[in-house]
């Protein structure tokens, strides 16, 4: 009886000692820290392999870090782990593209497959997932068209977000416009979006298109300054 008590007594230290230790990972991690987050979630997995979250702040670190192939390892355990959740393919998809087109055109034509199978595979488990849907109409612009790439698949998407988001939507089509050299209807959907959000996040989008695109600076600085008040 006595072997039992001592048995449960470590195992329920054992466990506070672990959230102690993710609760203090989390934090380093939440300040940018991400060098010693990381070396206490590695120790946390080390002792829980299977620790959904730990794992996936490690994929997280390893993709801020542009490690591609340690985040989708991490993120490949958590969505083997747990299929159901969607943010997990989500990742495991954006840190994939992001290998995609850091490697030769020949390896990255062997993943394209895969990169679109799991945004679509995220959406299929929420249906309201947007940034998947953001990430599909990226893929769509910059694919050539031989491989998939698409105007009519981008904007597909790009009327799902609105339908969600209409903010988000006007953003997304406003980012195809502009990918097509568009500008003038670039500049009417991100005016649209800053009508239903006034902020500086809605306005960046447009004080890009003006800086970037349109060789119009001051206009780019008078945005900002408006919707940073």
């Amino acid at each position: 009886m006595k072997k039992g008590f001592l048995f449960i007594f470590l195992l329920f230290s054992m466990v506070a000692i672990s959230q102690t230790d993710f609760d203090a990972a989390k934090k380093l991690y939440q300040q940018g820290n991400l060098m010693q987050a990381q070396k206490i979630f590695e120790k946390i997995i080390k002792v829980a392999p299977n620790n959904l979250e730990a794992n996936e702040y490690l994929g997280d670190i390893f993709g801020q870090n542009k490690s591609w192939d340690s985040a989708i390892f991490y993120y490949k355990k958590v969505k083997t782990l747990n299929p159901a959740e969607a943010n997990y393919w989500y990742k495991y998809g954006g840190a994939l593209g992001m290998k995609a087109q850091e490697s030769n055109k020949f390896k990255a034509l062997g993943m394209i497959d895969e990169v679109e199978a799991s945004f679509k595979k995220a959406i299929q488990l929420d249906p309201n997932h947007i940034e998947a849907r953001k990430a599909l109409v990226e893929l769509y612009l910059q694919l050539p068209a031989i491989i998939g790439g698409s105007e009519k698949k981008a904007t597909k998407y790009a009327n799902e977000i609105y339908r969600i988001s209409p903010v988000e939507g006007y953003i997304a089509k406003g980012k195809i416009a502009e990918y097509f050299n568009r500008y003038t209807q670039a500049e009417l959907f991100f005016k649209k979006a800053i009508e239903l959000v006034q902020s500086r996040k809605t306005a960046q989008n447009l004080a890009d298109l003006y800086k970037n695109k349109m060789n119009l600076p001051e206009k780019a600085k008078t945005i900002l300054e408006l919707y940073s008040r």
